[in-house]
């Protein structure tokens, strides 16, 4: 019997993100999610080496990896659609829910229980870090149409800062202090 678990996972690329707005360049799930592993891995990284916090910077990366992984079946809702109330974030929740259940069964039985865990993470320190992360890379996106003059994502970019400020989270406090200004320079601007 042949497993698809791993084909669907690569068809993540297929699936756009921002679907309401008009991209200057255009992001896929597979792209976005490579990026929220990236930097939900800094923040683990700057928690534990900072800050002192004991998380396995390895784990949650690989947590945000998979975080939007669901989407393969749901597709990306917009978040203005998402959030709009309770009724539907909780339709949206079982939903996605559903899909990682999907997914999963489609790996061996002994290899189950391991995504299962990166597909629906218990701890909500990891979750925390990933849903900022997550955030952090919409905000970066915004900065990037920004800088290419779309002003489409002018508003997106102003709530996606508002929300990263109400995180409230140390270590992303110092990212957004050291690592940010560096996303709004040109390539000939920076350093290195």
């Amino acid at each position: 019997m042949s497993h698809s678990f791993f084909a669907y996972i690569a068809r993540m690329r297929y699936i756009s993100r921002w679907g309401l707005m008009r991209n200057t360049d255009p992001e896929n799930v597979q792209e976005h999610s490579h990026m929220v592993a990236v930097l939900a891995h800094a923040l683990a990284v700057i928690r534990r080496d900072k800050f002192g916090g004991t998380i396995d910077p390895g784990h949650v990366a690989a947590v945000a990896l998979y975080h939007d992984a669901p989407e393969i079946f749901t597709g990306d809702l917009p978040t203005p659609v998402k959030y709009a109330n309770d009724t539907i974030q909780a339709a949206y929740k079982a939903v996605e829910a559903n899909a990682a259940a999907r997914l999963t069964a489609m790996l061996p039985p002994e290899m189950q229980p391991a995504f299962a865990a990166l597909l629906s993470e218990p701890d909500p320190e990891v979750q925390t870090l990933v849903k900022a992360a997550d955030k952090l890379s919409a905000h970066l996106k915004c900065l990037e149409e920004l800088k290419a003059g779309n002003r489409e994502f002018q508003s997106a970019a102003q709530q996606t800062l508002e929300a990263l400020e109400s995180y409230h989270l140390p270590e992303l406090d110092y990212f957004l202090q050291e690592f940010l200004p560096a996303f709004s320079l040109t390539l000939d601007e920076l350093p290195g």
